[in-house]
């Protein structure tokens, strides 16, 4: 079943989320929304989506980068951005550990503020451990662009927006940035905007 996707302003997208227990994580209730969130995340379409995003302040997310996104995107850019597929997962209670000094800043939206985009810089790497929505723990080292996908759906479990992290001056709608900025390189736009 497709879920209402909330948008910015909604109580649920400032609150911190509040952890799962093991037994809550196999009921049948978590795996419902599980399947509901994944069919609404590839119905947006979106590369992952945190439970506040529907409304529930639950530490949940799903994420899966298809590869059909990809076959769109030229190769140099997909380089850059170090992008590269990320099969479906779900990720319960994560803790994350940045690892590294290196951050990348590239262009980021949110299905919960459909429309816009903005330069984020984020770590270039990071380690999450988190259980599975079997109960089972787990742990990734994630660099490039699924680092950034992982940073942002934790950042949703605690209340934070891409918003909060960007680079003001970047702030665009789609449609502008596909007119004013798609072709330009990120030191480029840094550049033109001053940021």
């Amino acid at each position: 079943m497709r879920l209402k996707i909330v948008q910015v302003g909604e109580a649920v997208l400032r609150t911190q989320a509040r952890p799962l227990t093991r037994q809550e994580v196999t009921s049948d209730e978590i795996t419902r929304l599980v399947d509901d969130m994944r069919e609404t995340m590839y119905d947006a379409p979106g590369v992952g989506l945190a439970a506040p995003q529907v409304g529930l302040p639950l530490q949940l997310a799903v994420i899966e980068d298809r590869e059909d996104f990809l076959k769109a995107i030229p190769p140099a850019e997909l380089s850059e951005k170090e992008r590269t597929p990320v099969p479906f997962h779900v990720i319960i209670n994560p803790k994350i550990e940045i690892v590294g000094d290196d951050t990348a800043q590239f262009f980021e939206g949110c299905l919960s503020l459909s429309g816009f985009s903005a330069l984020v810089p984020r770590s270039r790497q990071v380690r999450v451990t988190y259980w599975n929505e079997h109960g089972e723990e787990k742990s990734v080292l994630a660099a490039g662009w699924y680092a950034r996908i992982l940073q942002h759906e934790i950042d949703h479990l605690h209340g934070t927006l891409y918003i909060d992290k960007m680079r003001p001056r970047s702030f665009t709608s789609v449609e502008n940035f596909a007119r004013s900025w798609k072709t330009k390189t990120i030191s480029e736009i840094v550049d033109d905007l001053k940021c």
